[in-house]
């Protein structure tokens, strides 16, 4: 779920990849990578996203973290599935909005 999770942050910062890989010192390929659960972000990479967006890096973990109850794991994951949603729909909504003022005509007199 961390593909999702960082995903959505880049996106709801309206940051491109290009432009968070320069920001976190990698490569746009790479973060890509990530993106598309072709790789796996090590620890440095978290504690880089979460310097960037000036979040707890605890609350990067919640997308990964697993216990020894299957019971708390699914209600850890539908929190996490529920807060991706809202964050989601706000980056697009953000987006639409954007989309919309950029069609509107602009009126010189």
């Amino acid at each position: 779920m961390y593909e999702r999770a960082l995903k959505t942050l880049r996106l709801y910062h309206r940051l491109t990849q290009s432009e968070l890989a320069e920001q976190l010192g990698m490569s746009r390929s790479y973060l890509n990578e990530i993106e598309r659960k072709r790789k796996e972000p090590s620890l440095d990479i978290l504690t880089k996203y979460a310097e960037r967006f000036d979040i707890p890096l605890s609350s990067l973990m919640l997308f990964a973290e697993q216990t020894q109850s299957p019971k708390l794991d699914r209600a850890r994951l539908y929190v996490a599935d529920k807060v991706l949603k809202m964050l989601e729909w706000i980056a697009e909504d953000d987006q639409d909005a954007k989309s919309e003022l950029e069609k509107q005509p602009t009126h010189t007199h």
